[in-house]
């Protein structure tokens, strides 16, 4: 470790290089294969152009090469060896909500470090943007140690201003910003609306990566009898009979609707998804999330 890298900064990466070992090794048992295949291309970038060949389909024809008068021409292909990753990250007063030891921010600030520190071994290119209603933090791709550990500390280091969501406006945001296609981490409790349109534009202009941060006692409160209950994101306050049972039954049927329709969203634009809860380890659900993408060898 650098000796000019704070005590602080040193104890978080040694904690998240020991998760890191933990997956390779999960990984190479598994798969004998390599935890840093999820930063290897997916699909196919454009390579070069040659002339029109019998059998070509017409929709390969590269038309702005072709009116030049040369000839015909068609684009030619190569399979992508790396990829640009942005790790797309809600840090809104929604995931301060945990099972008492981690909150679903702990668990999306490890994800975000262990990408970070897994590119930088592989020697590929990892950005960050966090987000609330508003950019709350951006750090384009960069590479290296010093690039992973300025993230870590960047990001373990950030008190976000707003504590509203806003997905829809986040990934707007990345939109913008992604010049070339990129393999995006969305991690977010998915607590808002109006996301789709936004959500199905970057599925389809990137290699998307869905991760839903669950707390277990969103959909199964504590039997607390009469309570008041406040909002993280605005604020507000009200009581209820948290022993109710229409109220139990109504929170829990809402969170499984609110999962089910996140989960269809992503079915439907070919998007890999992958549910994590502050209970329990998240290792082999990694795992599980990078043997289907080597596996398939595609998104998803």
């Amino acid at each position: 470790m650098n000796p000019s890298v704070p005590s602080a900064l040193t104890d978080l990466v040694r904690r998240l290089r020991h998760l890191e070992i933990r997956i390779r090794k999960a990984v190479e048992a598994q798969l004998q294969g390599d935890f840093h295949s999820v930063f290897k291309g997916t699909g196919l970038e454009f390579d070069d152009v040659r002339l029109y060949q019998y059998g070509d389909e017409v929709r390969a024809i590269d038309w702005a090469v072709s009116s030049k008068g040369h000839g015909t021409f068609v684009k030619t292909y190569k399979e992508e060896k790396e990829q640009q990753v942005m790790v797309l990250l809600d840090v809104s007063a929604s995931l301060d909500v945990g099972d008492g030891q981690r909150r679903k921010l702990d668990v999306a600030r490890d994800i975000a470090g262990l990408l970070a520190l897994s590119a930088a071994r592989q020697g590929s290119a990892l950005g960050l943007l966090a987000f609330s209603d508003q950019q709350e933090l951006y750090l384009p791709p960069g590479k290296g140690p010093r690039a992973a550990y300025a993230l870590i500390n960047r990001l373990f280091a950030l008190q976000p201003a707003s504590p509203r969501t806003g997905l829809a406006a986040g990934i707007r945001q990345a939109l913008g910003l992604l010049k070339r296609r990129t393999l995006v981490v969305l991690v977010s409790d998915f607590i808002d609306g109006s996301y789709e349109r936004e959500l199905t534009m970057l599925a389809q202009r990137h290699d998307l990566i869905v991760v839903q941060l669950l707390a277990p006692r969103e959909r199964s409160f504590p039997a607390l009898g009469i309570v008041p209950l406040r909002d993280a994101e605005t604020g507000q306050m009200r009581w209820v009979n948290t022993s109710a049972a229409a109220f139990r039954a109504g929170i829990e049927a809402a969170a499984d609707r609110h999962e089910a329709e996140l989960v269809n969203l992503c079915r439907r634009t070919r998007t890999g998804f992958l549910a994590l809860s502050t209970e329990g380890d998240f290792v082999p659900q990694l795992v599980n999330l990078f043997r289907h993408r080597q596996q398939s060898g595609r998104r998803g």
